[in-house]
């Protein structure tokens, strides 16, 4: 009887990590030269300084917010994604967490904590659309949402729906998702709107958008019931439900950001993927953040206008 073979041993994988010190506060970064978006040579070092640039921007959104995060361990493209709601562990004592129900959030306030999740490969934030310990919206969006996988409508779409808002007397700014669609973005005065009154004036402008345009738009929720028409999706702004913060990155092939636009851009068709982690510093540096140059919005005309129908 020949001897058996002793079994061979893999060597280890090395784990390269380094420090950084930001805000005072020290943070490992682990496999700084991991291709998070290989396709167009993103490593987790570029995503994470494209993230301190973005931090002026995001933390707009993501502050006094509870947030989930999506998070790709082995990038974007990465099968074995996961949402994650729970703070992971173990937490480190810069990051805040705020309770809602039996989830302990996390709450993206300081570049320190951006980092920190960058590093943890959190490829897209989604904070609620309601702010800590409220239950009122913090804005209100309207996701119009195409059925089809390419949607070469779906700029005329989001034209289309802001046009109504405008004769309805309301300023939106149109944001790309990240993904395939757009999401019209109006700023709100704090504490003035509940939830069910936006979903009235959600319904109100998808009806019209419907028997306006019937060939392009629909309210069919179940996306097989759709065929290729474009879902005004009124029903996501809700209480305890998430939509992708303005500038969130999104895990896609092109390294998209959800980045409001011009409507000059949207009459011209745009592209989505054209904003993406590698355009968006020099886009910011000229045009700043859109969405706060539309001051917030009064819905009371069209609210006064639904009660009496």
């Amino acid at each position: 009887m020949s001897p058996t073979p002793a079994p061979t041993r893999s060597k280890p994988h090395k784990t390269v990590t380094g420090t950084v010190t930001i805000d005072g506060h020290e943070l490992t970064i682990t496999n700084p030269d991991k291709p998070l978006y290989p396709e167009v040579g993103i490593t987790k070092l570029m995503y994470l300084q494209t993230l301190i640039g973005l931090a002026p921007y995001l933390l707009r959104y993501t502050s006094n917010r509870y947030l989930t995060t999506i998070r790709y361990p082995h990038g974007a493209g990465d099968p074995h994604f996961f949402y994650q709601k729970n703070a992971p562990e173990p937490l480190p004592p810069f990051v805040p967490t705020a309770q809602l129900q039996d989830i302990r959030y996390v709450v993206l306030d300081s570049i320190p904590t951006l980092v920190w999740l960058g590093n943890l490969a959190c490829l897209e934030f989604h904070p609620s659309l309601h702010e800590l310990g409220s239950e009122l919206p913090a804005e209100w969006m309207i996701d119009i949402d195409p059925s089809l996988a390419e949607e070469p409508r779906i700029m005329e779409a989001a034209y289309l729906a802001g046009q109504a808002l405008e004769r309805m007397g309301i300023q939106s700014v149109p944001k790309t998702s990240g993904a395939t669609g757009v999401q019209l973005y109006i700023p709100i005065p704090p504490g003035r709107y509940t939830f069910a009154q936006l979903r009235e004036a959600g319904h109100f402008l998808g009806k019209y958008l419907v028997e306006s345009h019937p060939t392009l738009f629909t309210l069919e929720r179940l996306k097989k019931n759709r065929g290729d028409l474009i879902y005004v999706d009124y029903l996501q702004h809700w209480y305890g439900k998430t939509l992708p913060a303005p500038y969130t990155p999104r895990a896609k092939a092109h390294a998209t950001i959800s980045t409001p636009l011009l409507w000059s851009e949207v009459e011209a068709n745009c592209k989505p993927r054209d904003f993406n982690l590698l355009t968006i510093g020099p886009r910011l540096e000229r045009l700043g953040d859109l969405i706060r140059q539309v001051p917030p919005q009064s819905l009371d005309q069209v609210l006064r206008f639904l009660r009496k129908t």
